[in-house]
């Protein structure tokens, strides 16, 4: 058993709309645990947006609990659930691993063994912290049922958007449409072999649609687009707000099916055979793909994070992945 460093450097959400670093000691309990050195960990834009304003509403202040989070909503909190760093001490067997973790945005940790992932050898560590987001559109298409040939439409081009279309359009025989307000999305969706429309374009033909835009006009559309007794899968997470969701004209007489989909179980087709670690390690299994790098658009150094992620999550720039890097 080798040891490391006994202090670290954390993210903390303080105010609305304002982050600083703090230093706190590492915690030493526990004899199967890991020191973790991270490379870098994921932003995710949509949560981490609402945990920043502070509009995680109060009855799901505890369901909305990252693994090993610090702190209490609102404020001050400590959050975040994408790192991938490398194992300085620990058993022998894990040091010098490549590892997965759910936890907040952190230079140095401590994680019990069982918390942590092995990255695949050939899967850059930066495309691994997508690993959760991964999960959630996998965990959203087992919940649709989707199917060969299928024609499904994913209705918003965020990170979780297009692993979705990343995902769906490996189905054989598959009809994957993407559609966004951003008509730069396109090329995106095509490098996955889908295709792309405005939401004006859209037809009413799908068979399975995914929402995953957190808007009420994303959400309009992916109910249009749905064809006579289709599934409507609801992906996106609202925080306190709520959407106006039109339930008249012919969302009645078109027999639809609006369901929703959260990561924090795994999807109730599955369940009997799939532990979170194993669907996680299948998320990871199936980042190893080189277009995903292009869903990383924006790297902020760590010491840099305080000034720069406020405008990168609420001021309206077009960002996908934002990583923190810790190098």
């Amino acid at each position: 058993m080798i040891e490391a460093s006994d202090t670290c450097t954390q993210l903390w959400c303080v105010t609305p709309g304002g982050y600083e670093l703090r230093r706190a000691p590492l915690d030493r309990s526990g004899d199967d645990m890991l020191t973790v050195r991270a490379l870098a960990s994921a932003v995710s834009r949509g949560t981490e947006r609402l945990v920043l304003e502070g509009a995680v509403p109060h009855s799901e202040h505890q369901r909305m609990r990252a693994p090993f989070q610090n702190g209490d909503f609102p404020f001050p909190v400590q959050y975040g659930y994408q790192s991938v760093g490398v194992v300085e001490a620990g058993p022998a067997e894990w040091l010098g691993r490549t590892v997965f973790a759910l936890h907040p945005h952190q230079d140095l940790y401590r994680l019990p063994v069982a918390a942590a992932m092995p990255v695949p050898d050939a899967l850059p560590p930066e495309r691994a912290t997508l690993a959760a987001n991964m999960e959630t559109a996998l965990n959203a298409l087992w919940d649709s049922g989707a199917g060969p040939g299928d024609r499904i439409t994913i209705v918003g081009g965020g990170v979780i958007g297009l692993l979705l279309t990343a995902l769906a359009a490996r189905l054989p025989g598959a009809e994957v449409t993407l559609v966004d307000v951003n008509p730069k999305r396109a090329e995106l969706a095509r490098s996955f072999g889908a295709a792309f429309a405005l939401p004006a374009e859209i037809t009413d033909d799908a068979d399975i649609v995914f929402h995953t835009s957190a808007s009420a006009a994303g959400l309009a559309t992916a109910l249009a687009a749905a064809a006579f007794e289709a599934k409507v899968v609801e992906v996106s997470w609202y925080g306190g707000r709520a959407p106006s969701v039109p339930l008249g004209e012919s969302f009645h007489s078109r027999r639809l099916q609006l369901i929703g989909s959260q990561v924090g179980s795994v999807s109730a087709s599955r369940r009997p055979r799939w532990p979170h670690a194993r669907r996680l390690a299948k998320a990871l299994a199936l980042l190893d793909d080189v277009r995903l790098d292009r869903l990383v658009t924006h790297i902020v150094p760590f010491g840099e994070a305080p000034a720069r992620l406020p405008a990168l999550l609420t001021e309206g720039e077009d960002a996908l992945a934002i990583l923190l890097d810790y190098r």
